[in-house]
């Protein structure tokens, strides 16, 4: 996925397989222009953005957080990566690469001259360096499971300085797309903290910024915990627009760490910030509209969303040893019951502002290539839900109103959510109402963003309500949500083995879909996938919203994606037309 609350937990393209086939070599295209190249931007000024936490760490291979993930982004830099807005991929690092026509064996040319930001070469040598760093079972890269191609490591080899070979144990449908999710890292400034063991713990919020170096647009400039993050240009950044202009474009770059959605909003129209690192909530599009016909904003309606709002319980069994509940909570007929419980129809209008559609499983419309309209559905029925809750021994023994197993064991839960989300609030809401009518109690306890990250990480919690996003519209290109021993597959991370037969049949199915090259071949098997999930309901998705996402009008080169978060995925190429403000 990277799912990366969010998670990093493109279904446009395998076509790199595809033409391999047909020719012996395959040359990357020039990187496409943006918008921003056809408006003549003068290089300078300062750009805020809202993000809506602190993040995590500065080691990319670690750390995929939502706000940690935005802020690797801006300062490193990957060998190939997928343009957010057209979703097909583009020469990054690499300049060039060809492959063989087996599709098995890539030739990837790094670029001439490029440096990290302190000045010292980038080469083959760091490309080496941080696969055997994301690799390393010491460091527990998240990052780990998307790199495996039937079940085994790619191997990487350098025969010069400015060439990788790439050779993959078997076909592979998305290739080199894989590349996206990896940020190389310098192994002049990391080799030691691997070499000893620390390596998950280097780079974290508290290292000095001079200390973290990368190959992004920018360099940390500052970090003050719970209020800014700070970033400069890189002055060695490789990158030059489309008429030769050095980017990035912006000498500033501030993230305002602002966790209320609300808040973000009144400093987004007031014109202190330029930015906002989510798209408009359904309540704020009428404002910001409002806002766009006085000429502070611009407003860009981007369609059906790819990730949506999601609801699961924790289903480790380790963590939930102690817990009788887990006896029923891991049946699937206590999960269907619940979904049998909520009118998805009346969850798009209440928790969406009727600016959604319903949906039955993580792959939503939006993603036009991937979904499967003909997975099971749930229609709204408690006679339904209350049948499945009394085939596993649930009733309402004593007449209290929550369903109990014959030992008196009550189906109650606390849901954790993120504090301050209008939608996280009236979806709980709903879903707690609805929930009730067969039974079952939900307490929501908000939270922190940073605290329920790591709650979840540590599969310390019952249930949770959150966003989960994914890192490509290619279900390949997140094998570690869909794999059992993932990182980012949330409801029971990181499985030794699967824990059930019908997580057994998924791996099996994915990792033949990931080998597989012929396209329609690929369709069919996720299509299977996306029916075993809805059979078994591990996570419950109701609604899919529509987006919409404004900036100020004073930044221009902004290329929203319908993939979340929507924005600063082409930062070096963002502009300002006024000077800097003053803060």
């Amino acid at each position: 996925m990277s799912i990366r609350p969010s998670f990093r937990f493109a279904g446009v393209l395998v076509s790199l397989v595809v033409v391999a086939a047909l020719w012996l070599f395959w040359r990357s295209p020039s990187p496409p222009t943006s918008a921003l190249d056809h408006v003549a931007p003068a290089h300078g000024g300062q750009l805020t953005a809202g993000i809506r936490a602190d993040p995590k760490s500065f080691n990319s291979l670690v750390a995929f957080d939502e706000p940690s993930v935005i802020v690797s982004s801006l300062l490193q830099a990957r060998l190939a990566r997928i343009n957010r807005a057209t979703f097909e991929l583009e020469p990054w690092l690499a300049e060039t690469w060809e492959m063989t026509p087996d599709g098995r064996k890539y030739t990837l040319h790094l670029r001439r001259g490029i440096t990290w930001s302190d000045g010292v070469p980038l080469t083959s040598a760091d490309v080496l360096f941080t696969f055997r760093a994301v690799t390393d079972k010491r460091v527990e890269s998240p990052l780990a499971d998307s790199l495996v191609v039937a079940g085994k490591p790619i191997d990487v080899s350098a025969p010069d300085d400015r060439t990788v070979v790439l050779t993959f144990p078997a076909p592979s449908g998305p290739g080199i797309r894989l590349l996206d999710t990896l940020p190389i890292l310098p192994k002049h400034k990391l080799e030691g903290a691997l070499a000893d063991g620390t390596f998950r713990t280097s780079w974290l919020t508290t290292t000095a910024p001079s200390d973290i170096v990368g190959a992004g647009p920018f360099v940390l400039k500052s970090y003050v915990t719970g209020q800014r993050v700070v970033l400069s240009r890189n002055e060695r950044y490789w990158r030059k627009s489309a008429d030769g202009m050095n980017l990035p474009f912006i000498d500033e770059l501030i993230l305002e760490i602002v966790p209320e959605q609300t808040a973000g909003m009144v400093r987004l129209e007031s014109g202190n910030l330029d930015l906002l690192q989510s798209e408009l909530r359904p309540d704020d599009v009428a404002s910001a509209l409002k806002a766009e016909a006085r000429g502070k904003l611009k407003v860009i309606e981007l369609g059906v969303g790819t990730d949506a709002d999601a609801f699961w319980f924790c289903l480790k069994p380790e963590a939930r040893t102690k817990d009788r509940r887990f006896a029923f909570v891991q049946r699937r007929e206590f999960r269907q019951a619940l979904s049998h419980a909520v009118d998805r129809e009346e969850f798009a209008q209440i928790v969406f502002l009727d600016a959604a559609v319903p949906i039955w499983g993580p792959v939503t419309p939006g993603n036009k290539t991937w979904f499967s309209p003909n997975v099971r559905r749930y229609p709204p029925d408690l006679d339904k839900a209350r049948a499945l809750l009394r085939d596993i021994g649930l009733e309402d023994r004593n007449g209290n109103g929550i369903v109990e197993a014959a030992d008196g064991t009550e189906a109650r839960f606390t849901v954790v959510t993120q504090k301050g989300i209008a939608s996280y609030e009236r979806g709980t809401a709903l879903l707690k109402e609805r929930a009730a009518m067969i039974g079952v109690q939900l307490d929501v306890a908000p939270l922190e963003a940073g605290v329920m990250i790591q709650k979840m990480m540590a599969s310390d919690y019952e249930a949770i309500y959150m966003r989960p996003l994914m890192t490509d519209l290619d279900p390949a290109g997140n094998m570690d949500m869909w794999l059992s021993s993932g990182g980012a597959h949330f409801w029971n991370l990181s499985q030794a083995t699967p824990a059930t037969e019908w997580e057994k049949q998924i791996d099996d199915i994915m990792r033949t879909q990931a080998a597989t090259v012929d396209r329609m071949r690929r369709e069919e098997l996720f299509n299977q996938v996306q029916q075993i999930f809805a059979d078994n309901l591990p996570v419950l998705y109701f609604a899919a919203p529509r987006l919409y996402y404004a900036h100020s009008t004073r930044v221009t080169g902004v290329m929203p994606s319908v993939l979340r978060p929507p924005v600063l995925w082409n930062a070096d190429s963002l502009g300002v037309t006024a000077p800097p403000r003053a803060n």
